[in-house]
């Protein structure tokens, strides 16, 4: 990545995180990025708009600080996800009325010596309860085209039109750069910076045997989860204790370590612009160096790749994919199906080898979203395949991303019904299908059903599954269907679950006025008396939170689990051996050049993500019909 602005690549002026107190945590200014901004408006000279030859030097922290509490103020509610209202003023972001800067903001900074000035594009992102600003560098022309539309009296213009928002930022690739880099920081700071998990079988040729042998009775060789080897042990991203460990716990959010994160960014984006974001290869190039194997002359070794494997070669591939259902098992309501998926890889390979691999099962998956690594060459899909031709970095790396339908019946299917009996007591049942229609080499390690109640407090509850145990929270049931270790492989089976659960007598009155929708309220125009509640809610994720835990109300016992407060009951579960959705890989056709003996092993997980059965007893998103209890 070089450059910056509407030609190519990105380049950040400056980093700031700030905690939820609208204090600086950590702050990062690039001399050489904003020597070049000076530059770029020195050659503008005093064209439109007057600024002249001068701009401002990058504020202070605490000027940073300030004008970013002042926005949040500002924004606030609906404003604060890019909604016009009647409360909108000129020159703050809502004005422009488009949900994009919600993401890219834009700071008015205050100078008590003299005038104010903008900061654009920021790129906010909040992560672990800290707000992560990257401000890159844009050419003077993008940022006086922003100026203009959001000062306009017709509030911005319709994403029709020329000159919009999203004009101007399909522009500006270093908008994409800075969310990459918010991103990485935001990883680091969280303490999430773990590789893709790649999946590999305890032993690739005995697995198979041993499956065919006892997959009747669910035993299998279980393909186990691998991680890259680590040149270096990795800093922690916890913080060291003491005062400044209490100081940041007072603020309600996790303390990181920020020497950490600077020799991050030293490492990652040498003056201000980003080379290499992945972090293990960071890490690996502090604590080894890049490598000095010489290579073949005809060979440029690529910057994901900062040193060479040396050591046993194979080359290992993992299908991981999300089914996300909503399943009603009604008529007049279609059940919803949706699978995410991704392909992880590690090659183990010496030397800067290239790897091709088909993709089979396309027209069959109808996959309809894919991105690839970097690293990889794509070709055009065709009957129903696709070739990949990458060079591949160390460690696991994530080949692509994918959405497809569910091409096969839903690993678990069936109803689930709750009826309010009294005040405190509701009567449940539970009829499921599990791996109907699955064969082996299909396998379900783990399915569990929860039924939460959030609003109330569960005292107890009777009933005995056909099969599973149950367990109990304060604010939940949990059917543990098939446990960990005990899979369920070749056969489909049938689980039901009657029963009754009692919750803990409220001890407040209930409030006799029904619940108001909260989203009809957040998106109407907000009005005077609401604005000393929610002038501190930083977007609309938020406010709704507030309002649904100040609001939500009890209401009538003919409706007792409305507005999706616990109309559902939620399957999680794990499915190892093959893909929800079709798209396959076959390793006998992965070929690598130059040819080197390296075995290529493939494995298939899937796992549930929002898999909701809708209570058919209660209300659904959509009107319909219950039926008999």
């Amino acid at each position: 990545m070089s450059g910056g602005g509407g030609g190519g690549g990105c380049s950040v002026r400056a980093i700031w995180i700030l905690t939820p107190h609208d204090t600086v945590a950590f702050s990062r200014r690039f001399a050489v990025v904003e020597k070049r901004w000076r530059a770029a408006w020195e050659v503008e000279g005093d064209g439109e708009g007057g600024r002249g030859a001068w701009t401002p030097p990058l504020p202070a922290d605490h000027e940073v600080a300030a004008a970013f509490a002042e926005r949040r103020r500002r924004e606030g509610t609906a404003r604060g996800s890019g909604i016009l209202t009647r409360l909108s003023s000129v020159g703050s972001d809502s004005w422009v009325d488009d949900p994009v800067t919600r993401h890219v903001v834009s700071l008015s900074i205050d100078k008590e010596e003299g005038d104010g000035f903008m900061l654009w594009p920021v790129v906010l992102q909040k992560r672990g309860g800290y707000y992560v600003l990257v401000l890159p560098l844009v050419d003077p022309q993008s940022f006086r085209a922003y100026e203009n539309l959001f000062k306009r009296s017709d509030c911005g213009s319709s994403a029709k039109e020329n000159g919009n928002l999203s004009s101007i930022l399909l522009n500006l690739p270093c908008i994409t750069g800075a969310f990459m880099v918010a991103h990485v920081i935001g990883d680091i700071i969280t303490g999430d910076i773990a590789e893709p998990e790649v999946i590999v079988s305890s032993g690739p040729s005995v697995s198979g045997l041993l499956d065919s042998l006892t997959g009747s009775i669910g035993i299998s060789a279980r393909p186990k989860p691998i991680a890259a080897p680590v040149a270096a042990p990795t800093a922690s991203v916890s913080s060291p204790a003491g005062a400044a460990q209490s100081e940041s716990l007072k603020g309600g959010v996790r303390p990181f370590d920020k020497d950490l994160l600077r020799n991050f960014i030293i490492g990652s984006m040498p003056f201000g612009t980003p080379q290499d974001l992945n972090y293990a290869n960071v890490t690996s190039i502090r604590a080894t160096g890049v490598s000095a194997d010489p290579l073949p002359t005809d060979q440029k070794q690529p910057a994901w790749k900062p040193y060479l494997y040396k050591g046993r070669q194979r080359i290992l591939f993992s299908s991981l994919e999300t089914i996300n259902a909503a399943l009603y098992d009604r008529d007049d309501v279609p059940d919803f199906l949706s699978v995410s998926g991704q392909v992880t890889c590690r090659a183990e390979l010496e030397g800067l080898p290239d790897v091709s691999l088909p993709l089979t099962g396309l027209k069959a998956a109808h996959v309809e979203v894919s991105s690839f690594h970097h690293c990889v060459q794509a070709s055009e899909p065709t009957n129903n395949k696709q070739t990949l031709v990458f060079q591949p970095p160390l460690g696991n790396f994530v080949l692509m991303h994918y959405q497809a339908p569910c091409n096969i019946d839903p690993p678990v299917k069936g109803f689930y019904q709750l009826s309010m009996v009294s005040e405190n007591e509701g009567a449940f049942l539970f009829k499921l299908k599990l791996m109907e229609g699955y064969k082996s080499p299909f396998i379900m390690e783990f399915c569990m059903i929860t039924m939460p109640f959030p609003q109330r407090r569960v005292a107890s509850y009777d009933g005995n599954p056909s099969i599973g145990t149950v367990s109990m929270t304060e604010h939940s049931i949990e059917w543990r269907i098939v446990s960990s270790g005990r899979g369920l492989s070749g056969r489909s089976i049938e689980a039901t679950f009657p029963g009754t659960v009692r919750f803990v007598p409220r001890t407040t009155q209930r409030a006799n006025s029904s619940y108001r929708s909260v989203s009809s309220t957040v998106y109407a125009e907000d009005s005077d008396s609401e604005q000393d509640n929610v002038k501190n809610a930083a977007n609309l994720d938020d406010y709704i939170m507030e309002k649904m835990n100040k609001d939500l109300q009890a209401v009538d016992l003919e409706e007792p689990l409305s507005w999706q407060a616990y109309n559902y009951a939620k399957v999680s579960f794990k499915i190892i051996g093959g893909t929800l959705s079709g798209l396959l890989i076959d390793p006998r056709s992965v070929n690598i050049y130059p040819y080197v003996k390296a075995p290529a092993e493939y494995s298939m997980q899937a796992s549930s993500g929002d898999y909701i059965l809708w209570n058919t007893l209660g209300r659904c998103p959509t009107a319909a019909l219950p039926r008999e209890f």
